[in-house]
């Protein structure tokens, strides 16, 4: 009786979500500093998002915040490490392309939707559709005829295989019945290099990533892939009426964290973050950048979160996207 009682506790404590060795987390979470892991390379969209919550998140929560970009797979290396963590003070700033995109193109070591739980949303970005100066497009209807005209000439960057980038232009490329070349790179900032000096010649990166390059005149854009108009670029068309309102699409940002992740903890950094993005200083920072920020209750952004995983993957079966 008492090796058959001592196994049922075995087994039933099995069963309990862990939190390091601790059933529970310590009353006074955090007690030591926390990692945000970021799935891009520095001074992308999700780096930029990543980097003002962090500034503002730590002193909320009394321990540092720091970041740690972990560039690679199609944002999935960070998440990866994140949907591994055990110690209940690592969290990633997910981004669409690692939690709609890559699991619909991937195949991951990790339960896209069962090993991570998803704790704050953030807000949103538009993709941007950029050329280089050195192309003599003006707008959509003039890419498309170029494109046309010179199928060879046009290779577009993204910053990686599954990238929103890279859905955006094969949505694009459907769409406009033309034929681009995809180059993909290891993080916007390379992408953005090329770019600029004409090796590539298009790209729908995120705003962040591109506003001061638009802003410094270096690259010129040639629609927004929002529903609206950005107030940080109010001239640029979306691409509806540039006529092709097919290629709607944009990238969201939000907070995921292990889904073993005790629910105490889950809601107090909830509670934190979304003070932070109704920060008047935060609000500026990423507003001045494209970014418009939202405000979710934790069920909520799960409901968005699945609503978005089956999207994109009806997006990417009905345009054929494969990896390359």
């Amino acid at each position: 009786m008492l090796r058959r009682t001592l196994l049922a506790g075995a087994a039933l404590c099995s069963l309990l979500p862990q939190f390091g060795q601790a059933q529970t987390p310590p009353a006074d979470w955090p007690t030591r500093p926390l990692r945000l892991l970021v799935g891009s390379a520095p001074g992308g969209g999700t780096d930029a998002m990543a980097r003002a919550v962090a500034d503002r998140l730590g002193p909320l929560l009394k321990q540092p915040v720091v970041v740690e970009n972990r560039p690679g797979v199609s944002n999935t290396l960070a998440v990866d490490m994140t949907a591994k963590a055990t110690d209940g003070y690592t969290m990633v700033m997910g981004v669409v392309t690692a939690h709609a995109i890559a699991p619909h193109l991937l195949k991951l070591s990790y339960d896209n939707n069962k090993d991570l739980v998803p704790v704050a949303f953030v807000g949103t970005v538009p993709n941007v559709l950029i050329v280089s100066n050195s192309l003599p497009a003006k707008s959509v209807p003039e890419l498309v005829a170029l494109a046309k005209k010179e199928p060879s000439r046009i290779n577009y960057a993204s910053s990686g295989t599954g990238s929103t980038q890279h859905i955006a232009a094969e949505m694009f490329k459907d769409a406009a019945g033309i034929q681009i070349t995809h180059v993909p790179y290891k993080g916007s900032a390379a992408a953005l290099v090329d770019l600029v000096s004409g090796q590539v010649q298009m790209s729908f990166d995120t705003m962040p990533s591109v506003l001061g390059q638009i802003k410094s005149g270096k690259l010129r854009p040639l629609a927004v892939t929002s529903a609206q108009r950005n107030p940080q670029l109010p001239q640029v068309p979306t691409m509806a009426e540039a006529g092709l309102p097919a290629v709607e699409i944009g990238a969201w940002y939000g907070i995921y964290m292990p889904a073993a992740t005790p629910k105490a903890v889950q809601q107090k950094l909830h509670d934190e973050v979304n003070k932070v993005i109704t920060m008047p200083e935060t609000k500026t920072r990423l507003e001045a950048v494209g970014a418009e920020l939202r405000p979710m209750s934790q069920a909520e952004f799960a409901s968005f979160h699945m609503a978005e995983y089956k999207r994109f993957g009806e997006i990417i079966r009905k345009n054929n996207i494969k990896l390359d």
